[in-house]
């Protein structure tokens, strides 16, 4: 049976291999590909639209335990291709 996981975008709940991991890079958002980098990660659905949403409910700094502003360029790009 795969691991589940929460997106932090939608809050639904897929299985992990339909998901993105992202982690904390010096306040920068960067994407975990492998899903084995080390620190705190956080999940979500490789679309624009679950970014926007962790965005605008600020999802990223929750998740990853995080104060001040964050980068998230990286995974924005990523997901723009």
């Amino acid at each position: 049976m795969e691991p589940v996981r929460t997106c932090i975008g939608c809050r639904s709940r897929a299985p992990r291999s339909s998901l993105l991991r992202v982690v904390l890079r010096e306040s920068r958002v960067v994407t975990d590909a492998s899903a084995a980098l080390p620190g705190r990660g956080a999940w979500l659905h490789p679309t624009l639209e679950c970014f926007r949403l962790a965005e605008r409910r600020r999802a990223f700094g929750r998740a990853l335990r995080t104060r001040g502003e964050l980068d998230t360029s990286e995974v924005e790009n990523r997901l723009n291709g």
